[in-house]
């Protein structure tokens, strides 16, 4: 019998159709490498203009960031709770500071910090260059004293010509030793993970059920999950109470609000990036979370506490197999590990 010649165009069209799905203002088509999800792709790495990166200034600060001298009882740097064992993190559900007392916040992956407009989970600090020396100085974290930790980079020897390469005619200073650990986290960027392939056009990247959890992933109707964890590096750089159930212990962590006192601001934290997020467990700002389906679960129920909730939250229907979906496309957003040289920490002089 003869096909009708109608028939196979309408068929292309329908299913172009079902390829496609209109999220807001954002029409996507869910086809390796088409052009709707290059917004995805992480641009170059910014960086300010008095601090533009170059060898010497990666290989400083990488000094830097693994020197525990670096700290008030000389056991801490900032690699202690920023590690690349534990995907620039540490693997706590909180951190733990000057002499071990555990803190009230997780420790935030240094990946991709690069491209965040506000730093810290409560954005106080407004650039890396800023937030660089704030663990240091805070008698609750690393409890340095500046002017002691400058002046032992002054007497040393390595460290003087390493600042000289990097900052000629600056000297060793807060503002170069800042300057220096900033540049080095630029370099820690996650940008070639298999959605990042898949996005590029490679149709092997991405699994069926991890092509579909991405679907779910932008669907307002669905995961909702994008409308904080944004395009391209997974955060929209804002600001939420997503109602943890630590929201509603007496006296809760107030978050955003202490540094902005609006109503809205309390209880509300930074959207972390999601790009590395399989390297990076426990989740959330409070470490409550142990795995990526207790996260799911958790954005299911539209938040445990309701008070002073996120207007982008609300409870999701989703059935098990599309929750499996969805912790099967965070998964495709891990950049394949490579080997990681630890510096040489320049010795004392002697």
């Amino acid at each position: 019998m003869k096909t009708e010649s109608w028939i196979t165009p309408v068929i292309l069209v329908l299913c172009s159709l079902l390829a496609t799905t209109a999220i807001g203002e954002q029409e996507y088509t869910f086809k390796p490498g088409h052009a709707s999800l290059q917004e995805w792709l992480l641009p170059a790495v910014p960086y300010p203009a008095d601090n533009k990166p170059n060898a010497e200034r990666i290989a400083l600060g990488k000094m830097l960031f693994f020197d525990p001298r670096l700290s008030g009882d000389g056991n801490m740097s900032c690699a202690t709770c920023h590690s690349p064992l534990f995907g620039w993190s540490d693997g706590l559900p909180t951190a733990k500071g000057f002499q071990s007392k555990v803190l009230g916040r997780a420790s935030p992956t240094v990946t991709n910090s690069a491209y965040n407009h506000l730093q810290m989970w409560d954005g106080r600090k407004s650039s890396l260059e800023d937030q660089a020396l704030g663990p240091m100085l805070s008698s609750a974290e690393m409890n340095v004293d500046l002017n002691k930790a400058i002046k032992f980079l002054q007497a040393n020897a390595t460290y003087v010509g390493a600042f000289a390469k990097a900052y000629p005619k600056q000297g060793i200073t807060d503002e170069s030793l800042a300057k220096a650990i900033a540049s080095f986290e630029r370099t820690v960027i996650s940008n070639n993970s298999p959605f990042d392939r898949w996005i590029k056009g490679d149709k092997k990247a991405m699994t069926k059920q991890q092509v579909n959890g991405f679907k779910l992933f932008v669907d307002p109707d669905k995961g909702n999950c994008a409308v904080c964890h944004s395009a391209p590096n997974f955060t929209d750089n804002g600001f939420h109470n997503i109602g943890l159930e630590s929201w509603g212990q007496e006296n809760p962590d107030m978050g955003r609000y202490a540094i902005k006192p609006i109503g809205l601001m309390k209880g509300a934290f930074k959207t972390p990036t999601l790009r590395d997020i399989t390297l990076t467990a426990p989740y959330f700002h409070d470490g409550s979370a142990a795995t990526l389906m207790d996260v799911v679960n958790h954005y299911e129920t539209g938040g445990s506490v309701k008070t002073n909730l996120s207007p982008n939250m609300k409870a999701l229907q989703l059935t098990p197999a599309e929750k499996n979906d969805l912790v099967a496309f965070m998964k495709a957003l891990t950049t394949p590990p490579q080997a990681f040289t630890l510096p040489v920490i320049p010795p004392n002089n002697f």
